[in-house]
């Protein structure tokens, strides 16, 4: 299925298996290459030799074409970029939008750029700066997201920009890869489906505590890190809903000191980038410091298992998943369907 994310990247099937934190390592991402789609190796939850090693372990896997996801602000961001240039990796994607020298280094060393965007202005802004192509996530999505749905988000991306858009928010199967080619985006980016795989890491405990769900299975709160995060509902987000400001403020003090022992980062690094986020946007300090839960409460649920002391975030896709297919299963079926329905809509 031939789109303009496909020729532009250099992939079998408009599909991309977003970056998510925890979830996408070198395991799940080598599998979507294999299977022809665009597979997002997830960078913010690795120290830079965690990454260069996945990075490597990803191309003794596969040699289709991949993407690392980065972090525009993140203190090594630079030395990071260096390291998709050198190992020639085919995708550079951003949580937040990369500065313009930045997708210019990329992009004169053959590398892609394609942030994430959650307005129209926001795609404006990076494709004036070179962006290669966007996803734009509606509020259906899991982890950060903001509060349009998909539906109304996309069609305002694709009036406001000529790069290739994709649509991530919502999707799940052929029908909606159908669904997002005809309002034309050029492919869809998912992130709880994958999850919900064979091939991911996440315990299978905590998948059948996803599968459990129904579509009221997930909330929006900002008690996780000052932001808007879609999660499961489980009794510690009831928990962190319920706490006073004292409480979550120590919880994230703790879990900052945790961060930095298992990232390497020191408290420098940590206050200097706890400035620029202060910096760079509207937090408040409390907000600054409520980050800090973020990385360490979706590693305990995410990889450790443990749903009493992590939160595990969704997309709102949860309460229509029923099964843990395989990557190249999934794939296959998703753009097999999608086929069908575009082609019974041209037949009339």
């Amino acid at each position: 299925m031939k789109t303009a994310l496909t020729e532009l990247a250099g992939i079998r099937h408009p599909v991309v298996q977003t970056g998510m934190g925890w979830v996408a390592g070198p395991r799940l991402v080598s599998a979507t290459a294999e299977a022809g789609g665009l597979g997002i190796l997830a960078s913010a939850t690795m120290t830079y030799d965690e990454l260069a090693a996945a990075i490597k372990e990803v191309k003794s896997r596969t040699s289709r074409p991949f993407g690392v996801n980065l972090r525009a602000d993140a203190e090594d961001a630079q030395r990071r970029v260096e390291l998709l240039i050198g190992e020639e990796v085919r995708v550079a994607s951003f949580a937040l939008a990369p500065k313009k020298d930045m997708i210019a280094r990329l992009k004169d060393n053959g590398v892609l750029v394609v942030p994430s965007v959650g307005a129209a202005r926001h795609a404006e802004k990076v494709a004036g700066w070179g962006a290669d192509a966007v996803i734009v996530q509606g509020g259906e999505g899991g982890g950060h997201t903001g509060g349009v749905a998909t539906t109304l988000l996309l069609p305002s991306v694709l009036d406001a920009v000529d790069i290739p858009v994709v649509a991530a928010g919502g999707f799940f199967d052929g029908r909606g890869l159908a669904a997002a080619l005809a309002y034309g985006a050029a492919g869809v980016a998912m992130g709880t489906r994958f999850l919900l795989t064979r091939e991911s890491t996440v315990p299978d405990e905590i998948k059948q505590a996803y599968l459990a769900r129904d579509l009221n299975g997930t909330v929006v709160t900002r008690k996780v890190d000052g932001m808007p995060h879609r999660v499961l509902r489980t009794e510690l987000v009831d928990a962190l809903e319920s706490a006073g400001p004292v409480s979550g403020l120590a919880r994230a003090a703790r879990n900052a000191a945790k961060f930095r022992k298992l990232s390497g980062l020191s408290w420098h690094s940590l206050a200097t980038e706890g400035l620029r986020m202060k910096r760079g946007g509207d937090r408040t300090w409390s907000q600054v410091l409520m980050a800090a839960n973020t990385p360490m409460l979706l590693r305990a649920g995410l990889v450790e298992g443990d749903r009493s002391a992590g939160v595990l975030a969704s997309g709102q896709v949860v309460g229509l998943l029923a099964d843990l297919p395989a990557v190249g299963e999934l794939i296959e079926t998703i753009v097999a369907e999608a086929d069908g329905v575009l082609r019974r809509l041209a037949s009339g």
